[in-house]
């Protein structure tokens, strides 16, 4: 594809945002409240709530600047996660429409035709500030009735939290309601970051890493993006925790976690496997922490790119009783 090499490398840490989130603007906009008529603030000493029942996400519109922490509880019957995106100054979602709808419809038509290499080309005519948007962590994917505890830490400015595991149809989340606007405000949070049991680094040259065993009980995983670079499937790297069963089948496993594969993310999720968070694809240097209660069995930690295992993405582990 060597027409897409100009665009990718100068544009690749957005294409996540390009093939992914565009989807969003079909459904929400800053003139449409995702949550209730009144606008809900979150205060700077408190734990972030955010919850899914359906396609949603019910949360506070405001939270402070600096560390924060979100408990995310899935009361769906889908896996979720969400991440959050941070918007360039002056720019909303009603941007977005105005100026990324034209060339992303006649490109998707395109890819969906079966002409991969003159769709993506179409994305050249996006306007230059959607390559500004920075990706700044959140939670791992979330098993249906399942709870997720992430701290990350967040610059203030206009994010859109959402997430993109795709319906058996095919459709991402996001499209059918889960992508919310949030404002990070000037006011600093006076969270701090939790003390780890586990530190885990993850980098493209190195994989994931950790050292020590994982005993069972609360857990808190730190997890440091070394760097972060754009992968085959267009997304950078994150890490997710997940529980398996006797019958996981890692190869499913490896191929789901890949939203490009035309199965990849697609609900319901491979057989014996629970997700239970982790952190979402964070920038180069940025640090975020997850909690977990563990119970003796198998787990891995996998991120979700293409080929996991030859990357050193895809670690198993045990846990002992």
């Amino acid at each position: 594809m060597k027409a897409l090499q100009p665009f990718f490398k100068t544009h690749g840490n957005t294409v996540k945002i390009l093939i992914i989130s565009a989807f969003i603007l079909h459904s929400c906009g800053p003139d449409k409240k995702a949550n209730t008529d009144e606008k809900l603030v979150a205060k700077k000493d408190s734990i972030v709530q955010i919850t899914t029942t359906v396609m949603d996400f019910k949360s506070p519109d405001t939270i402070p600047y600096g560390w924060n922490t979100f408990n995310y509880q899935n009361k769906s019957t889908e896996t979720h996660f969400f991440l959050l995106d941070k918007y360039p100054e002056g720019k909303t979602i009603q941007d977005t429409k105005n100026e990324v709808f034209p060339p992303f419809d006649k490109g998707m038509d395109l890819i969906n035709e079966g002409k991969t290499e003159a769709g993506y080309a179409e994305f050249n005519n996006l306007p230059a500030w959607f390559f500004e948007v920075v990706f700044s962590g959140g939670s791992g994917l979330v098993s249906p009735n399942k709870n997720s505890t992430t701290t990350v830490k967040l610059e203030p400015g206009y994010y859109i939290l959402e997430c993109y595991v795709k319906m058996p149809n095919g459709k991402f989340h996001s499209s059918m309601g889960m992508a919310k606007p949030i404002i990070v405000s000037n006011e600093k949070s006076t969270i701090s970051p939790p003390s780890p049991t586990t530190i885990i680094t993850i980098s493209s040259t190195e994989g994931i890493n950790y050292s020590g065993s994982i005993t069972k009980g609360p857990q808190v995983f730190s997890v440091e993006f070394k760097d972060q670079v754009v992968h085959e499937n267009f997304v950078g790297h994150d890490v997710n925790l997940v529980k398996l069963a006797d019958t996981t089948n890692l190869e499913a496993l490896e191929s789901w976690m890949n939203w490009a594969d035309p199965k990849g993310l697609i609900t319901p999720a491979p057989e014996g496997v629970t997700f239970l968070g982790g952190v979402n694809d964070s920038p180069a240097g940025s640090i975020g922490y997850f909690k977990v209660d563990l119970e003796p069995g198998f787990y891995a930690f996998i991120s979700e790119v293409p080929n996991t295992m030859k990357k050193g993405m895809l670690k198993t582990f045990s846990v002992q009783e």
